[in-house]
């Protein structure tokens, strides 16, 4: 199993947390987004990271691959058995993903007003959820999920697009240090990564 993947794309990171967090052994193959190899070219018509290769078979949205890893290593779940929580889930992985990834363009736009419109919205969004938050130890659950894996690549990036959040979303930074303290999460931290802490 192979994963092109970027050291600094959020979307390869939450790839990568998922192969971390199931203890799954892949080949993480650096891509430079901007000159894609043509091998990426080649697997993927987007030549997009991530991409995942597994024998035969070639993925290319992070959300796909994601589901794709938890249903093919089944242990430890990440997605809740019951068709109602699954629902809940997958509504959560929707609203993240349209609510706060959809900023990713404008947060990593060559303009800094658009940059700094993008963290202020970002901020708010996130700091305004503090109370689902704290309601549990993970976002929604007891246990730790694919919400989970999505939403800590962005907090682990809030420092370098200079968003800090306010004292009243104290419940947003326990729940980051506890996703940045399981073992998983810190595998899947590239050098570059690391250093944005």
């Amino acid at each position: 199993m192979t994963l092109f993947s970027a050291p600094e794309s959020v979307y390869s990171h939450r790839a990568r947390i998922v192969l971390a967090e199931k203890d799954i052994q892949a080949v993480i193959e650096e891509v430079d987004p901007a000159a894609p190899t043509e091998q990426l070219a080649e697997l993927n018509p987007y030549a997009t990271v991530p991409t995942l290769v597994d024998r035969d078979l070639v993925l290319y949205d992070s959300r796909v691959i994601i589901e794709y890893l938890d249903e093919r290593f089944p242990h430890p779940p990440m997605m809740p058995v019951d068709p109602v929580s699954r629902a809940h889930t997958r509504l959560a992985l929707y609203r993240v993903e349209t609510d706060w990834y959809g900023l990713l363009p404008e947060l990593e736009s060559d303009e800094p007003g658009r940059r700094r419109q993008a963290a202020k919205r970002l901020g708010e969004s996130i700091a305004s959820a503090a109370d689902i938050f704290a309601a549990r130890p993970f976002f929604l659950s007891e246990e730790f999920t694919m919400v989970d894996a999505s939403i800590g690549p962005i907090l682990w990036r809030l420092p370098s697009w200079n968003i800090r959040l306010p004292r009243e979303a104290a419940a947003v930074e326990e729940y980051a240090q506890r996703l940045f303290s399981r073992d998983g999460f810190r595998r899947s931290l590239t050098a570059r990564e690391q250093a944005l802490r």
